[in-house]
């Protein structure tokens, strides 16, 4: 003989209440980061003929270019050789990327939007390009 019993609702409702409230928050912050490498000489001319118009839009003069829109961003860029163009455009909160340029005719563009994103691209070969978005939330 099978016996039933009656749970109180106060008790069910309680259990219920207990394990979603006290569940713990969802942790937000992350970071998608897309990375464009050029495979050909083709490619490699498009990213550079990019930089240019977005340089010239900009109004840039020199090699290397910073711009910084929010609080708490870092940003460096270093280059040794000749012919070589950076850039690192932040715009939100918390950002950090460096762009290190060792050898002649390089060209990379990094450009982080929201928060908290970090990003570090070591160019080491003559000739190369690419370009890094990352958004941040």
């Amino acid at each position: 003989m099978t016996t039933f019993r009656r749970i109180p609702a106060a008790l069910v409702t309680a259990t219920l209440l207990a394990t979603t409230t006290f569940a713990a928050p969802a942790v937000a912050g992350g970071q998608i980061s897309i990375a464009i490498e050029p495979k050909n000489e083709d490619e490699r001319n498009a990213i550079r003929f990019g930089l240019g118009l977005y340089a010239f839009a900009k109004a840039i003069e020199g090699d290397a270019y910073i711009e910084q829109n929010g609080n708490g961003n870092g940003a460096a860029i270093g280059q040794s050789g000749n012919g070589s163009f950076g850039v690192i455009e932040q715009d939100g909160d918390g950002h950090t990327a460096t762009l290190n340029q060792q050898g002649d005719g390089q060209a990379f563009g990094i450009f982080q939007v929201g928060e908290g994103t970090d990003g570090h691209v070591d160019q080491q070969i003559d000739g190369d390009t690419g370009l890094l978005f990352q958004i941040g939330f």
